[in-house]
């Protein structure tokens, strides 16, 4: 029992830690709370985790080498750069008519499980952390059978909703203290972030070829 309370905090401190590190799917977080409300964060962090199940068993399976390939990030960093200014063009081609009021009354744009899950996919870095950490995690949780990786997962997970969905209450409760012109910087922010986490993955893999 001892084991098992020490995986879990382990791999939710872990992960808490990360999951405060700026990053795409923080930053989409932000923007999507803003007229989604609380929900977002968990909502995002459902569709990550359903993503991440299917990678602990591809890495359970034997792929974990395979992630570490430098064509592997290569292959990943350019679709996901490719996809993140895909999503802050389309911050900033809304931002002129973006107001309060209607982002309030249009709740069902995106799907948020799928956007969850593409934000963690075109991001190399999350696939390498679990390719080597969490891998590592994975080999020590096995000692304790199914039960051991379960242990491990809602750990790491925990640490990932606690955080998500404390950041998407704070940006949903300070909505009323919104006014337009705010509400179109920080969307505008998260716009930039994006570019600018785009453009460094685009870098890093022309500088691997």
């Amino acid at each position: 029992m001892l084991a098992y309370i020490s995986l879990f905090f382990t791999s939710f401190i872990i992960a808490f830690s990360g999951a405060m590190m700026p990053g795409p799917l923080l930053t989409v977080t932000i923007s999507e709370s803003t007229h989604r409300g609380m929900a977002a964060g968990p909502l995002l962090i459902t569709g990550h985790a359903m993503l991440e199940i299917a990678l602990i068993i591809a890495l359970i399976l034997g792929l974990g080498p395979v992630f570490k390939q430098p064509l592997f990030f290569m292959i990943t960093s350019f679709a996901g750069g490719a996809v993140m200014l895909w999503m802050a063009w389309g911050m900033f081609k809304s931002l002129p008519s973006l107001t309060i009021a209607k982002s309030e009354t249009n709740k069902t744009k995106h799907n948020l499980l799928v956007t969850g899950a593409i934000m963690s996919l075109v991001n190399p870095y999350w696939i390498i952390w679990w390719a080597t950490i969490g891998l590592g995690y994975i080999v020590y949780a096995q000692e304790y059978g199914t039960t051991g990786i379960i242990i491990f997962f809602l750990g790491h997970i925990a640490g990932d909703y606690i955080w998500y969905s404390a950041i998407s209450t704070a940006v949903s409760k300070g909505r009323k203290l919104f006014t337009d012109k705010i509400y179109r910087r920080l969307i505008a922010v998260c716009g930039t972030f994006l570019v600018g986490f785009a453009m460094y993955l685009i870098v890093m893999a022309i500088q691997k070829l």
